[in-house]
């Protein structure tokens, strides 16, 4: 599952909430709530109103994820 989750994923580039829950299934609040407490990816802000993710840190916490969090 893991690798098919991967090969979605494009090289380099940033990711949008709603592609990163397509991912990573959890609900936007409980997204959010990993993030502020840093156990997710921190968000890079693009824009006043632009919040992206970089693919590289995506896919490095996809790994993460698949290997039970160790």
């Amino acid at each position: 599952m893991t690798n098919d989750l991967l090969e979605k994923l494009p090289r380099t580039g940033f990711l949008r909430i709603a592609q990163v829950l397509e991912l990573i299934p959890v609900s936007k609040s409980t997204w959010w709530d990993g993030v502020k407490e840093k156990r997710f990816p921190q968000p890079v802000k693009i824009g006043p109103k632009t919040t992206v993710w970089r693919v590289e840190d995506i896919r490095a916490f996809i790994i993460h994820l698949g290997m039970g969090g160790k």
